[in-house]
């Protein structure tokens, strides 16, 4: 049996060249080091996503004065069409005036009276929205309706500089497609609203 000599110093270089090798394959260049870094930067500026960001809400659509308008179906009870509307007297001028509606007697909002828009008359064409809440119930005069359409919360964008005053007050939010969403709630709870509190006695 012939017992051969060990090599060591030749197993050792190899053993070197070897765990060069391997540390190599996971080092970077300073330019692949400065793209991680960034990236790493950039991820952790990026803030939280919002919380509503996959919120959706229904909204009615409806025209007004050539406008898009929108507001929340959780505040519409129905719509009517406008016929035999009855003047109040002594009730501000966006009070279109009164219906009845099943035996109870509703007053009829005329918003573009409300946000100062130009009007373009009554028609039989014209439709009543009626909210409801707030322990508060009126109509909303509406050119047409449009349909219904589902609205992410994330979509919703600041108002335009042309929406200013009362309208910016009563404005939920701007969608990519140049809907005002109204804020049902705002308009419910408003006290200016609520036509007894206007009647003069």
């Amino acid at each position: 049996m012939q017992t051969g000599t060990v090599d060591w110093e030749a197993i050792r270089r190899r053993l070197e060249k070897t765990t060069a090798a391997v540390s190599q394959g996971f080092e970077h260049t300073p330019e692949e080091t400065g793209r991680i870094l960034t990236a790493r930067a950039r991820a952790a500026a990026r803030p939280p996503a919002k919380p509503d960001d996959t919120e959706r809400f229904e909204v009615l659509v409806f025209s007004l004065a050539g406008e898009t308008y929108g507001v929340e179906t959780r505040h519409v009870r129905m719509v009517c069409k406008l016929k035999d509307l009855t003047a109040l007297p002594c009730t501000p001028p966006f009070i279109a005036g009164a219906i009845n509606l099943r035996g109870h007697v509703l007053a009829v909002v005329d918003l573009r009276k409300f946000f100062e828009l130009p009007s373009r008359g009554l028609s039989e064409l014209n439709r009543i929205i009626v909210l409801e809440g707030n322990e508060n119930e009126f109509g909303l005069l509406a050119d047409s309706i449009e349909g219904l359409r589902l609205v992410a919360a994330s979509q919703l964008q600041d108002g335009l500089p042309t929406l200013t005053g009362i309208r910016e007050r009563f404005l939920k939010g701007i969608t990519g497609g140049m809907m005002a969403v109204l804020d049902g709630e705002r308009l419910l709870a408003d006290t200016g609203l609520k036509v007894n509190d206007q009647v003069s006695k």
